[in-house]
């Protein structure tokens, strides 16, 4: 059975920034590094209210950061925080992206998936690494660190939205499709975001017979492997262990992937 850390213990920190990212997203710089790595996730708690699992957005070793969309009740609160407040933080959890040195990426992302993204170009350009970061969203509002993104050396912006606000008009997946059919050519896909947009990256890759990991997020409560909370199918895998960032055809394996979600009681929803 998996055993606490001292990375299990909230560490109470200060709100050093607060950026507003879009009408929904803001991102919120803590006085804190966890030594996370792209793909991993930390514990948010407001003392009195509750405790929710966040995608790093960046940690560079001496502050996290952390893009958070006004949702639900806690990122609500979240949004209401004022620099200097206090919250709690523990992790980091999760497995990472793995890709190698020098290697030409596709990182597509999803909706607030972008976040996430851009921590990983940033450290895969620092790698040597050429970056596809190809980015999807309803529209223009809801698109994410696009100026962040194309600030970074070697690394092509490409942008798709629902409407054609901006970039091209539909969604990203098909655009990486016209791009690779063009003749772009990628070594590794690396995905977030919702998780029929994720079945398609997958299928993508399966195509052209090239390694493809995905982020599959679920409830997570506990992070280490005991509440049992982010369990999949009937085999129990616990994705704040597998996960969140796992090997496509595993991801594929698992029923629920793409057809349901769990509610806080673990009971299963469709997506």
């Amino acid at each position: 059975m998996p055993c606490q850390s001292k990375n299990d213990i909230p560490k109470t920190v200060k709100v050093l920034d607060i950026k507003s990212e879009n009408p929904f997203v803001k991102t919120f710089t803590l006085d804190i590094s966890v030594g996370a790595q792209p793909g991993q996730f930390v514990m948010i708690w407001i003392p009195r209210l509750n405790e929710k699992p966040f995608s790093v957005a960046f940690d560079d070793g001496n502050e996290l950061k952390i893009a958070i969309a006004a949702v639900g009740e806690f990122s609500n609160a979240m949004h209401d925080l004022k620099v200097g407040d206090k919250v709690g933080v523990r992790g980091p959890y999760g497995k990472p992206f793995e890709y190698e040195d020098s290697e030409h990426l596709a990182v597509i992302g999803g909706g607030y998936g972008a976040a996430p993204l851009y921590f990983l170009a940033h450290e895969a350009v620092e790698r040597g690494c050429k970056v596809e970061f190809v980015v999807g969203a309803r529209n223009k509002e809801n698109l994410l660190f696009l100026n962040r993104a194309g600030m970074l050396a070697d690394t092509n912006v490409h942008v798709a939205t629902d409407d054609g606000s901006e970039g091209h008009k539909g969604y990203n997946v098909p655009l990486l499709e016209k791009l690779m059919d063009e003749g772009l050519k990628v070594d590794r896909m690396l995905t977030v975001g919702p998780e029929m947009m994720m079945i398609a990256v997958s299928d993508l890759a399966l195509k052209h017979d090239l390694p493809c990991q995905v982020s599959v997020e679920r409830y997570m409560k506990c992070g280490f492997g005991v509440c049992g909370q982010c369990v999949v199918d009937e085999s129990g895998m616990p994705t704040c262990l597998k996960g969140p960032v796992m090997d496509h055809k595993l991801a594929r394996e698992q029923v629920e992937f793409g057809k349901y979600h769990r509610d806080r009681v673990g009971r299963k929803q469709e997506w």
